[in-house]
């Protein structure tokens, strides 16, 4: 590895610091914009070459990057963001996008670079296709709550469970609004299911490409084959961001990887323990708790566990004590099949 860098992104510029260790010669500056063709243009300095690695922080912005160094024949290692800055040590200078790129050549030159799992191309698509599903559906209950809400500021009667499940349901909402709404409140409403329409459709769509998906990633299948309430979306979630050979060294790590772990030290001072840390992909706490509320039903494996955790305290409770045992059960069940999860069915 005679050339060493490290890729400092930010939205406006890309801060790069190299050094080849075979002449010593040490290479700074930015590239800017920060796009695909400035990035592409300026690694055509390193062609032909296949002795060239640099490093880059797993922030938003990393994809392009990695895709390009790539392209490029340069090997890219993306370091995880919390444990790159805890690797500084006590700040003594000024943190600038320099030192920066600076910190992350020096760590990756001396093996000391806190590395994540680069996904296959087909997993990083079925990411994104999540996310953006998952943010529709939060999308969609905002909507509704937005009618809840206008419908109780100005004093209406309350709208039942169902009121817009229904084709029936809507039709009374619609009524019920132009009789106890002001116009402006009208128009909210109005405006409200316009939008709820327009997010259905489109959820609508996605949930069908995700769906196909599921189908044909094996992890996906195995998952929903073996884990009582892993549904299509629970499974591809769980594969796509716990999948991969050697991925954790235990499935506790997984959970703290999910979130799901319960806050205790950090927690000291500043709010009451007992917290879940909150920490990596929102989607993967999602579809993990909503798999471990279907333990609620008589007829599930671990009800007798989930019930005996919700006598003693209540059913969120139990639900994410199911999720995490979901996610250790995913864990181990992937860690088996290896890279082949990742292959298609």
């Amino acid at each position: 590895m005679p050339i060493v860098g490290g890729l400092d992104i930010h939205r406006k510029q890309i801060t790069f610091d190299y050094l080849d260790t075979a002449t010593g010669e040490v290479g700074r500056g930015q590239i800017a914009p920060a796009d695909r063709a400035h990035l592409r243009a300026w690694l055509a300095r390193f062609a032909g070459r296949d002795d060239a690695a640099f490093a880059l922080e797993g922030c938003t912005g990393w994809r392009y990057v990695a895709e390009e160094l790539a392209a490029a024949g340069v090997a890219a290692h993306v370091a995880e963001p919390a444990d790159t800055a805890f690797a500084r040590g006590r700040k003594r200078h000024a943190k600038t996008d320099r030192t920066d790129s600076r910190h992350l050549r020096v760590l990756l030159e001396q093996g000391r670079l806190p590395e994540c799992w680069i996904p296959p191309a087909q997993i990083l698509e079925c990411r994104a296709l999540l996310e953006a599903y998952h943010d529709l559906r939060r999308e969609h209950t905002a909507w509704i709550e937005r009618i809840h809400a206008v419908f109780f500021h100005q004093g209406a009667p309350r709208l039942g469970e169902g009121a817009l499940r229904t084709d029936r349901g809507l039709a009374a909402l619609r009524e019920a609004a132009a009789v106890h709404l002001s116009p402006a409140g009208q128009l909210q409403v109005a405006t409200a299911l316009d939008m709820l329409a327009a997010v259905e459709a489109r959820m609508d769509t996605l949930r069908q490409q995700l769906l196909h998906a599921a189908r044909h990633l094996a992890g996906a299948r195995a998952l929903q084959a073996r884990l009582y309430g892993v549904g299509p979306l629970a499974g591809l979630a769980m594969t796509c961001w716990l999948g991969g050979a050697g991925r954790f060294s235990s499935a506790r790590k997984a959970v703290r990887f999910a979130g799901l772990d319960v806050t205790v030290y950090s927690s000291d001072g500043k709010r009451s323990p007992g917290h879940l840390s909150r920490q990596g992909p929102e989607i993967l706490r999602w579809v993990a708790y909503e798999a471990g509320k279907t333990h609620g039903r008589a007829s599930a494996p671990g009800h007798d566990y989930y019930a005996a955790v919700k006598d003693r305290t209540d059913g969120k409770i139990a639900a994410l004590s199911q999720a995490r045992k979901l996610i250790r059960q995913a864990c181990h069940i992937l860690a088996e099949l290896g890279d082949d999860a990742l292959t298609a069915a």
